[in-house]
């Protein structure tokens, strides 16, 4: 494979992109910065075919767009990653869009018995059998000039995933599980994954309270600090930490005045604009819509005591079945749906649809209905079959 300096002029991108245009896959990393900053810093993107690789130096004077056009706009490449959610924000945060169609090689490996979230480095060594070099991995990509050992390290990631991801398609061919991938991958590319409005932040908080005044109080307070994190680019807890927030949201102060007597404040708030902005938005709250109150019992859809008990049971069929296929459990099933099987839904489950019903769905609706019951034989757990008394009658009539 031939590797290119780097590059940091727009004529060798732009000529790069039209080699990569004409293969069928294209891998793509990242390496970006975002302890001091809201919005991740890209300092370097990697990108690698089957016959070249190059890393693309974005803080050069440069123009992305043919690149990023290839990502987002050409649906006849295929884009390739690795746990690949941060390296899909940063695209969308530049374009709007997710790459599409996409492959992310660690979903992949949940099909083909790697466990579930397995790191590069060990997919790499399971599947090329050697070692990465993990010596720049916590360096500063956004200083300049990055040296030979940072670009090598950079690159060796698109290299490697390039040669695997053909040997992860072709154990999928022949396991007959590529199809099982497809769901998870537009899932994957759903744009709006990254859309985050800023009135959506208090959702990602723990609740303070369930006082509907509280909660009014929370939604436009954490939308005030994720407006202001990114208009000045700043992490949230630099805005203000989350206690502080929930100290606020739960004690209002009555004036701009009282900010300075709130721990974790700036005294300066009680002149200054961001402390005016802050008091805006506390004076504004409203009491949380009845339609808006979150469960108290998030994703446990009115589960009884029993139904709770018979989720659990289907908990442990499902680690027996990811066990047996050698495919991750999360990839199967999720808690929610198990929850909501065991308290008597059937419609809309994926689960009760596909492979997963195949592979699981099956057994775990007979489970819930009574014709499926674990056993202990010679010490060890099974699963067995029940004859209803009246199949019974009929066998011995």
């Amino acid at each position: 494979m031939r590797i290119h300096p780097l590059i940091t002029k727009s004529e060798d991108l732009k000529a790069l992109v039209d080699r990569l245009s004409q293969h069928p896959f294209v891998a793509v990393d990242t390496e970006f910065m975002r302890e001091n900053t809201y919005w991740p810093d890209l300092c370097l993107i990697q990108v690698a075919s089957s016959d070249e690789a190059a890393a693309i130096d974005p803080k050069a004077d440069i123009d992305l767009k043919p690149l990023l056009d290839l990502f987002v706009k050409n649906e006849d490449v295929l884009k390739v990653f690795h746990a690949g959610g941060q390296d899909l924000e940063i695209i969308h945060n530049l374009t709007g869009k997710v790459p599409h169609p996409l492959f992310d090689t660690q979903i992949a490996a949940m099909a083909l018995g790697h466990g579930e979230q397995v790191g590069y480095s060990n997919l790499i060594e399971s599947l090329l059998g050697h070692s990465l070099d993990k010596g720049a991995r916590f360096t500063d990509w956004g200083r300049r000039p990055l040296d030979k050992r940072q670009i090598d390290y950079a690159i060796a990631d698109v290299t490697h995933l390039a040669t695997v991801f053909p040997r992860m398609v072709e154990k999928l061919k022949k396991t007959g599980r590529g199809a099982w991938l497809d769901e998870e991958m537009e899932r994957l590319a759903d744009p709006s994954t990254f859309a985050f409005p800023p009135e959506d932040a208090w959702k990602r908080l723990k609740l303070p309270s369930r006082n509907p005044v509280v909660l009014g109080r929370l939604k436009v307070v954490a939308a005030w600090r994720e407006t202001e994190a990114r208009s000045k680019n700043l992490p949230r807890g630099r805005i203000v930490k989350d206690d502080t927030l929930s100290e606020i949201v739960l004690h209002p102060p009555k004036s701009q005045d009282d900010l300075s007597r709130i721990r974790g404040l700036s005294a300066g708030w009680k002149t200054n604009d961001i402390g005016a902005r802050l008091m805006t938005a506390i004076e504004g709250a409203t009491p949380l819509d009845q339609g808006e109150m979150p469960d108290r019992e998030p994703r446990r859809p009115g589960l009884t005591k029993d139904a709770a008990l018979v989720s659990d049971l289907l908990k442990l069929l499902l680690k027996i079945r990811a066990k047996e296929s050698g495919v991750a459990a999360r990839l199967i099933a999720r808690s929610d749906d198990l929850e909501a099987l065991a308290a008597g839904v059937r419609k809309n489950l994926s689960i009760l649809s596909g492979w997963r019903y195949e592979q699981f769905g099956k057994d775990a609706l007979d489970l819930v209905e009574g014709r499926l019951a674990f056993a202990i034989e010679n010490g060890k757990l099974k699963m067995s079959r029940v004859v209803s008394e009246k199949r019974e009658e009929r066998v011995h009539a």
